[in-house]
């Protein structure tokens, strides 16, 4: 029995699927399938149960569970007694506006778990930094592109609103109506853009940076906004979002970085990076 069949038994037994523990454990799915089974023919007992939706550990498996724990913690604190500190690789990461919290939060925490030596500083994507997680349209000549995630618009509108009645909406119902505009944002240029165009005008009633304030004066009535579909919008009750017909507002969101001279630290990130953009097809497109 080896470490590494037992730390591919622990990523699947926490994440409930193949998948999950081969994301986790940053290989391939077959070797996850691999080593369990190897691991299950070694102990002569079946420590899943397989089905459509993933696994369910089986007795044997929530038997397991607890002493591969222990046998890992219990290693790694071997390691850490005996490791040379590594010197510390400090990295400046620059970060747009209005990225998600949930998603950067998952994405920084596996970043910086990759490596205890890590020392990780947030900046605005302007200032100096080793690389910036922006939108695909401010890429610079120098810079090369790690795509992440692919973020499509919808107009957020009160609950309750009279245009939710609409089977369908066009810019034309934006003529007049209360509207908070974000700025900078890629999203609300090419609607500005369609409007220009279409010879519509909304009334702005406020200007804004944030998609948490924006979100807000929406909920409360103050007027409609160009919001991503992230999940915790859509699953906000307070404000509902419509697709505009004949519209499709979107932006790949990635790691900008050095094309040439990149800082070694930067490999973990855009690894990650590959994974999630590679997760769904197309970075997890949220429709």
């Amino acid at each position: 029995m080896d470490v590494r069949s037992l730390r591919y038994f622990i990523a699947a037994f926490e994440g409930g699927s193949i998948s999950a523990a081969a994301r986790r454990c940053h290989v391939a799915q077959p070797s996850i399938s691999t080593a369990l089974s190897q691991l299950e023919e070694q102990l002569g007992t079946p420590l899943f149960e397989r089905h459509r939706r993933g696994i369910t550990p089986t007795e044997e498996g929530q038997r397991l569970y607890p002493l591969a724990q222990k046998v890992s913690e219990d290693l790694q604190t071997i390691t850490r007694l005996f490791r040379r500190p590594s010197p510390v690789m400090p990295v400046r990461l620059g970060l747009m506006r209005s990225l998600g919290a949930n998603r950067m939060t998952t994405l920084l925490k596996e970043y910086i778990g990759q490596g205890d030596n890590l020392a990780l500083t947030l900046v605005n994507p302007e200032e100096p930094c080793d690389a910036r997680i922006i939108g695909e349209q401010e890429l610079a000549t120098q810079e090369a592109f790690q795509p992440i995630w692919y973020d499509r618009y919808r107009l957020a509108l009160p609950g309750g609103h009279p245009l939710l009645l609409k089977g369908r909406i066009t810019l034309d119902d934006l003529e007049g109506l209360p509207f908070i505009w974000r700025h900078p944002c890629a999203a609300m240029e090419q609607l500005a853009d369609a409007l220009n165009e279409a010879g519509v005008r909304c009334q702005v009633r406020a200007r804004l940076r944030t998609i948490e304030y924006t979100l807000g004066l929406v909920a409360a009535g103050i007027g409609a906004s160009l919001v991503p579909t992230w999940p915790e919008i859509l699953a906000r009750h307070d404000v509902q979002c419509r697709p505009l017909e004949g519209l499709d507002i979107h932006q790949t969101i990635g790691v900008a970085y050095p094309a040439r001279g990149a800082t070694p630290a930067l490999a973990p990130l855009l690894a990650l990076g590959q994974q999630a953009w590679e997760a769904k097809g197309r970075g997890g497109i949220v429709r």
